[in-house]
């Protein structure tokens, strides 16, 4: 798929998960509605989810869509807590070469980790995106998925 058809899909996604979220303020719901919508959107993505922060330092698996995800995550581990410890998007295009990588499903060969942050500037959450597929994800994913993340994080405003 190349940038220009991806940023397309991206785009149709958020609209419509821009109406389809549109006033709704509770957490679950919202992120629910939003691995929904991403994991129909885009036939490489096999796992896509949310790790909540439920404590300082701790991850707790929240709403995803495709097979079972690791319940918990501390900041010290894996992708998803790279991503919430510092505050920064990873993409890993092949997590078989990350000695920190942890294996919730072992066929994911590549993952995009996006954090949503609160208007404190704190991570709320972690949207993670896998792929059996490796170097799936690009500039282009990181670029929209951050977007979005922005758009997600408001719910953490009220």
């Amino acid at each position: 798929m190349n940038p220009h058809e991806k940023r397309g899909i991206y785009q149709k996604t958020r609209l419509h998960i821009q109406a389809l979220i549109a006033g709704e303020d509770d957490e679950i719901a919202v992120l629910a509605t939003v691995a929904a919508e991403l994991r129909h959107a885009f036939p490489h993505f096999h796992w896509v989810g949310f790790y909540r922060v439920v404590r300082p330092g701790l991850l707790k698996v929240g709403p995803y869509q495709g097979g079972h995800g690791c319940l918990t995550i501390p900041f010290e581990r894996g992708v998803c807590g790279r991503c919430a410890r510092e505050r920064t998007t990873q993409v890993v295009a092949d997590v078989t070469r990350l000695p920190y990588h942890i294996a919730c499903s072992g066929s994911t060969r590549s993952e995009i980790v996006v954090p949503l942050l609160d208007v404190r500037g704190e991570v709320r959450a972690v949207l993670d995106i896998d792929s059996d597929l490796p170097a799936m994800f690009d500039a282009a994913d990181q670029q929209e998925l951050e977007a979005l993340a922005a758009e997600v994080s408001l719910v953490y405003a009220c």
